[in-house]
């Protein structure tokens, strides 16, 4: 088969990579090629599940960004899609007097990076909110939450299928070389001259 795009690797970066250029680009021919017989078999499925909130990177820069844009993204995408999360928060938790000053200059990193609802809290609010957590003080981050990233992989292979998009699993990628014509062409009028082979 002749694709102008093929993604190798059906986890969760390559779904949602290829997912998107299709929606830009609805023309092209798209195909995402995967080993495993399912699509996120390996460390799509087998994460922590947490949907990160932004507090860690640095202000400014890219990372951070994404991180705090990308939650905001999750939590709406998973609305959409009907796909069940938990926006359980969580708890940064200072035991030691001397760990409340980074504990403060976490929780201004975090205000900088625009993550919504940050705030302190005492000894008392933390055992409101966990009764079996003992601290000093605690940075109560609301907007973290954890989801089931192989229903979200799961869901994006679909939107790409539904929207044009081939999905050839059991389909190990062995070799890739560039070749020297090619008669493949996009309605966009570029060329792909790449042959992709696998053991089938």
């Amino acid at each position: 088969s002749s694709f102008d795009v093929a993604v190798v690797g059906a986890g969760i970066v390559g779904l949602a990579a290829a997912r998107e250029l299709l929606q830009r680009r609805p023309s092209l021919a798209m195909a995402v090629l995967e080993k495993e017989q399912e699509p996120a078999h390996h460390q799509s499925g087998h994460n922590s599940g947490v949907i990160h909130s932004g507090i860690y990177y640095t202000p400014g820069s890219l990372k951070a960004k994404l991180c705090v844009q990308g939650a905001a993204l999750c939590y709406k995408y998973c609305d959409q899609k009907g796909i069940p999360y938990k926006q359980c928060g969580k708890l940064i938790v200072a035991v030691e007097q001397d760990e409340i000053p980074r504990l403060k200059a976490l929780y201004e990193r975090g205000l900088q990076n625009n993550v919504p609802g940050l705030k302190l809290i005492g000894a008392k609010e933390i055992q409101e909110k966990e009764p079996f957590c003992r601290g000093l003080m605690a940075l109560d981050s609301p907007y973290t939450g954890i989801v089931d990233y192989k229903q979200v992989a799961q869901s994006y292979a679909r939107d790409f299928q539904e929207a044009g998009g081939t999905i050839l699993t059991d389909f190990e990628v062995t070799d890739m070389e560039m070749a020297k014509e090619s008669s493949a062409e996009s309605e966009d009028g570029l060329k792909y001259p790449v042959i992709v082979r696998s053991k089938k």
